[in-house]
């Protein structure tokens, strides 16, 4: 297919994923709010910056990146070195991870809230190493056959642990820390390196060994956040939360009346430099081991330089449109439905928002569409869409509920993921790893930063509440119950089969 028609497509493909938002939002201002939002045409602009931007980054990644992960992945699948497998799991999984479009809005939104005191690329980095440990691990538990049950049972039993001791300043961020890490770049890597092991190694099932890591990746994130929350907030110093928080939002006020062109396209350049600093961990891995481990030359070099450029300007659209556009929008929705008389129409907003987005998430069909065939008839495809859409949809409205209520997160999460054990304990073994990996592919690069900056935006409009606090959350909620929606299906399921088979 021609470049130029390539492009074109993936413009649309992105530019469909936008329509759920701009129907919500488009339908809440003129039928509820009744009112048009200050500064509608730079919010409408950074729409389509956001567009173009994802649109870029997705073409550079089927240019220069997916098709060099796949020929690797082949090529360490023939040899069978486990070392060799680890070593390009942790370091494939390190690289997504870094560059992921989600993780650099929400360490973005942390670092500014907090004024400094969690640092964006700190968190950014502790979480990608995170997630190349897992895919090193999770690539030992497909080749070695394990149940996903105890790895999840005994994981998610320590990070309600650590919950229960952690700083109310970090819960929130790193359960969204863990649900943003699986997203537009690591979802097609980490899900086909997986299913590729499952299916090249004899006696092992697709659907039970393939899926998996995703949840993995998505578990343990939460842990190390919520350590380096302890570490930042217990024992290290600065100003306290709310000062610091103060200082944040004033500081831009204050600079931006003398900052001229010059320094404009300064700004500009920085960035760019940024988003390459962001993007040169994938590279250094994808070059790293063609040339020194399987020591072959890069087949079709021009494009897949190409690509690379692609991704980092695209990555920088991306940003550059999450300020102008998508955080605006969040914030603005925030403080009209907050000034509402009902607050009904909060809730109203959550659950459309999140049901609507869902149904449109391109990783959530291709992991549908992958689990319909790796279930040979046990599955279908568009009731799992459905499903975890009910389950996005129901866990932002409960998020939105606890900013309202002004209720504590530790017992919210503990609850959930308490029910979440329970349910993996019960479940039927088949469904265990892909509930886990729905649940974290729930959320798309567009979705996240709307879904961050309502949250933000509630906790900054309700009187009483801590924006570092109460703000963050949100995405953890669309991450825990689409697992649970999609397991209880699949009980109910088990069981009116087994009292068909009874009753015949």
């Amino acid at each position: 297919m021609n470049p130029l028609t390539e492009f074109y497509n993936t413009l649309q493909h992105a530019f469909r994923n936008l329509l759920p938002i701009v129907a919500v939002v488009a339908f809440f201002q003129a039928a509820v709010m009744r009112q048009v939002p200050d500064d509608l045409l730079a919010m409408a602009f950074g729409l389509l910056v956001v567009v173009f931007g994802v649109a870029l980054f997705l073409q550079g990644l089927e240019l220069g990146i997916f098709p060099i992960g796949k020929n690797l992945s082949n090529e360490f699948a023939k040899r069978g070195s486990l070392p060799l497998l680890m070593s390009f799991g942790f370091a494939l999984g390190f690289a997504a991870v870094v560059a992921e479009p989600a993780l650099i809005a929400v360490a973005t939104q942390a670092e500014t809230i907090s004024g400094g005191r969690i640092d964006g690329l700190t968190l950014r980095i502790l979480v990608a190493l995170s997630v190349g440990v897992v895919v090193a691990l999770g690539v030992v538990r497909t080749i070695l056959g394990h149940s996903l049950h105890g790895y999840m049972i005994v994981g998610y039993l320590l990070v309600v642990f650590v919950t229960f001791f952690a700083p109310e300043e970090i819960v929130g961020l790193a359960y969204d820390s863990g649900g943003v890490t699986t997203n537009i770049v690591t979802v097609p890597l980490v899900a086909s390196l997986g299913i590729g092991l499952a299916m090249s190694i004899r006696g092992r099932n697709p659907l039970t060994h393939g899926f998996g890591l995703v949840a993995l990746a998505v578990m343990v994130p939460m842990i190390s956040v919520q350590l380096y929350g302890v570490a930042v907030y217990r024992f290290g110093d600065g100003a306290p939360v709310e000062s610091v928080v103060a200082a944040a939002n004033a500081a831009p006020a204050a600079q931006s009346g003398a900052a001229g062109v010059g320094r404009l396209l300064l700004d500009m350049l920085t960035d760019l430099l940024g988003m390459f600093r962001d993007v040169l961990p994938i590279i250094s891995v994808v070059l790293f081991f063609q040339y020194v481990v399987i020591r072959k030359p890069l087949a079709h070099l021009h494009k897949v330089a190409g690509g690379f450029v692609l991704v980092i300007v695209g990555l920088y659209a991306f940003v550059v449109g999450l300020k102008l556009g998508l955080f605006p929008i969040g914030r603005s929705m925030a403080e009209q439905l907050i000034a509402l008389p009902n607050v009904f129409w909060v809730y109203l907003f959550a659950f459309s928002i999140g049901f609507a987005t869902t149904m449109a998430e391109p990783a959530l069909i291709a992991i549908g569409q992958k689990a319909e065939e790796a279930g040979k008839g046990k599955l279908d495809g568009n009731r799992i869409r459905l499903l975890v859409a009910i389950g996005v949809a129901i866990g932002i409205t409960v998020g939105v509920h606890r900013i309202i209520a002004g209720g504590s997160i530790h017992y919210y999460i503990m609850a959930g993921y308490a029910v979440v054990i329970l349910l993996t304990w019960v479940a039927p073994r088949y469904i265990v790893p892909l509930a886990f990996d729905l649940g974290g592919v729930t959320t798309s690069e567009v979705t996240v930063p709307l879904v961050t900056a309502l949250g933000i935006g509630l906790a900054t409009s309700i009187p009483g509440r801590n924006v570092l606090v109460d703000g963050f959350g949100l995405i953890a909620f669309a991450s825990i119950f689409p697992i649970i929606t999609v397991m209880l299906y699949a009980i109910v399921v088990e069981r009116a089969l087994r009292s068909e088979g009874a009753s015949t």
